[in-house]
């Protein structure tokens, strides 16, 4: 007999799975009920697309329905043009270091994320990554739909078809290769009841800021799949939701950074195991990763060229457990 998912898992996603064609603008608009909705976009030379990204959530969201009332953009050390196209499209945009001057200095989206949910003003919070391509303003309003019309959501996660594009072709659900080769995996195996999650590591999602704040950030790769864990040690699965967006189009990573992302979601997943008494020491033995690329024309004596980097991750500490809050500059 072939094996099933469990009655928890089958029953979530069967409960609080819904589509972005679900709900309206217009319809969320009205749902809003005095609540305040800002959506935070981290970027990091994104000069290509978060003009696009910035112009089509205010034209469709804030100018044409009353549904954002922010749209905060992460300039995250860009050494591009990125903060100046977003903010001429109608951006309020703010520095990664600016939000964080004081506190130690953290590399890497999750501390961008905890800087864009410091700076925001939202109720509810929607993070939205820079890199999208075809962008929609379904992928907010299918983010905001469980949370504005139900009140015992405080978290929903997106999913998507992800399509790898390459020299040979087009693979329709090519992309997400660290979630299926590492993240589905670990949650398999130690938070069966996440399991359920087709996206974990997606990189749009939405929140309440009273539970967001409640949160820690792990400031590299491991973001998505700490915030995750954590949520559902807090809240409880119930309180968790999942979308589809329908189709998701960005710029995708080699092989070597993949490894490096992989590298860092379980470095996270470790110290959530350490939490949960399951491992002894708080971190792995080892925060190197060697890997190997090829000697290429600087290196024509070497087949293989050795390139080690720190997997190792920090976090920040919950908003919520600040003594003051962050001082925020003025826009």
């Amino acid at each position: 007999m072939a094996p099933v998912a469990s009655p928890v898992v089958e029953a979530w996603t069967t409960y609080r799975t819904g589509n972005a064609a679900d709900w309206t603008a217009r319809g969320l608009a009205r749902a809003k009920k005095g609540d305040r909705v800002s959506v935070v976009i981290p970027a990091r030379n994104e000069e290509a697309t978060i003009g696009a990204i910035v112009s089509t959530i205010r034209r469709e969201l804030v100018d044409r329905v009353s549904l954002v009332d922010e749209i905060l953009v992460v300039d995250s050390r860009s050494t591009d043009t990125t903060a100046a196209v977003a903010q001429a499209a109608g951006a309020r945009v703010v520095s990664q270091d600016e939000v964080t001057r004081g506190l130690p200095r953290m590399d890497g989206k999750g501390d961008a994320l905890w800087a864009g949910l410091a700076a925001s003003t939202g109720d509810i919070v929607a993070f939205v990554d820079g890199d999208l391509r075809e962008f929609s303003s379904h992928f907010v309003t299918g983010l905001l739909g469980p949370l504005l019309t139900d009140p015992s959501v405080e978290f929903v996660k997106g999913f998507y078809h992800r399509p790898l594009v390459s020299t040979t072709g087009v693979e329709a659900d090519g992309g997400g290769r660290v979630t299926e080769l590492a993240a589905r995996p670990m949650l398999n195996l130690f938070w069966p009841d996440l399991a359920g999650m087709v996206q974990p590591l997606a990189g749009e999602y939405a929140g309440r800021r009273r539970t967001l704040e409640r949160i820690p950030f792990v400031s590299g790769y491991g973001v998505e799949i700490a915030m995750l864990i954590d949520l559902l040690d807090l809240v409880g699965l119930d309180a968790l939701a999942q979308v589809d967006l329908g189709e998701r189009f960005h710029r995708h990573q080699n092989t070597e950074a993949l490894g490096r992302m992989s590298a860092q979601i379980m470095v996270t997943a470790w110290s959530r195991l350490h939490r949960r008494g399951l491992v002894t020491e708080p971190m792995p033995p080892s925060s190197l990763l060697t890997q190997f690329r090829r000697g290429g024309d600087a290196l024509p004596h070497l087949d293989r060229e050795i390139v080690v980097t720190d997997i190792g991750v920090q976090e920040r500490p919950p908003l919520a457990t600040l003594p003051r809050p962050v001082a925020v500059p003025a826009a």
